[in-house]
């Protein structure tokens, strides 16, 4: 007597069976099923910074102006009160129900633009160069200075993780040096620029130029600094009482980490770094 042997489960039926269990699992938590990530750690690249004494080196530094960096407390302490409070960056994927309570737009909580942002300027060629200063403007009003030495998470969570511990601490060291790679700095930004400094912001209403042409009409020690916003939607007006010029860059509407990249791209073709 033949017994016919039950179905073999497909590699599908495994992954879903395995999902379904992951999600029973977290029935009635908002915590998901996998622990969270441990913190990168922060290892300085081997670039040249410029020093804090040269004022004259040309240079582009960049603003991500009203970024949504902001932390929200995602679990209240228990016997050690506030040892254990759990916070987490507020972002739109995980804190929709959290924002409709505070009565706030779901896209104030984008964090994901600085992050693209970042690795578009960190990873690019001038600041490898040592030729870009990069600093954050939260939307709160925190001014944070990024060391172009730092290698910034690739995922967002770990990203997330880290920017929590940032606005918590105020800074962030190296885990193989005294070097600080991330820190809280007082505003204004004018007090951080160079004294030769043209400040621009982006906006669609300006007359469209090349980044290129703009780039190349600087002075011969005139560095440039651009206010982009690092946000999802709002008016452009983040840096009106910084900015000596605003200008258009493209016919269409581009993204920050875009923005971001014609930059840097304009600064190495003009200053000859390959």
């Amino acid at each position: 007597m033949h017994h016919t042997p039950p179905p073999a489960q497909s590699p599908f039926n495994k992954v879903f069976a395995m999902a379904d269990h992951a999600s029973s699992s977290t029935t009635g938590t908002q915590t998901q099923s996998l622990p969270p990530p441990t913190l990168p750690q922060l290892v300085s690249e081997q670039h040249v910074p410029i020093a804090s004494n040269d004022k004259d080196t040309k240079r582009l530094i960049v603003v991500l102006s009203n970024a949504s960096l902001e932390t929200y407390k995602a679990a209240h302490g228990g016997r050690n009160g506030m040892k254990d409070d759990k916070y987490s960056l507020l972002n739109s994927d995980e804190h929709i129900g959290v924002m409709r309570k505070m009565n706030r737009d779901i896209s104030d909580a984008r964090p994901d633009i600085t992050h693209q942002c970042l690795l578009t300027l960190l990873d690019s060629p001038i600041n490898k160069a040592g030729r870009l200063q990069i600093y954050i403007h939260t939307a709160k009003g925190v001014l944070i200075e990024v060391s172009p030495t730092v290698r910034i998470p690739r995922t967002f969570k770990r990203f997330a993780g880290l920017m929590v511990q940032l606005l918590h601490k105020l800074s962030i060291r190296s885990t193989t040096s005294q070097e600080k790679l991330l820190k809280v700095i007082k505003n204004p930004i004018t007090d951080h620029l160079p004294p030769n400094c043209r400040k621009v912001t982006l906006s669609f209403d300006a007359p469209v130029v090349r980044v290129r042409d703009y780039v190349a009409d600087l002075g011969p020690k005139e560095s440039i600094c651009v206010f982009v916003g690092a946000m999802a939607k709002g008016n452009d007006s983040f840096a009106d009482q910084y900015k000596d010029d605003a200008i258009s860059i493209s016919n269409f509407s581009l993204s920050a980490s875009v923005a971001c990249s014609k930059f840097c791209h304009a600064a190495e073709d003009i200053w000859d770094v390959i």
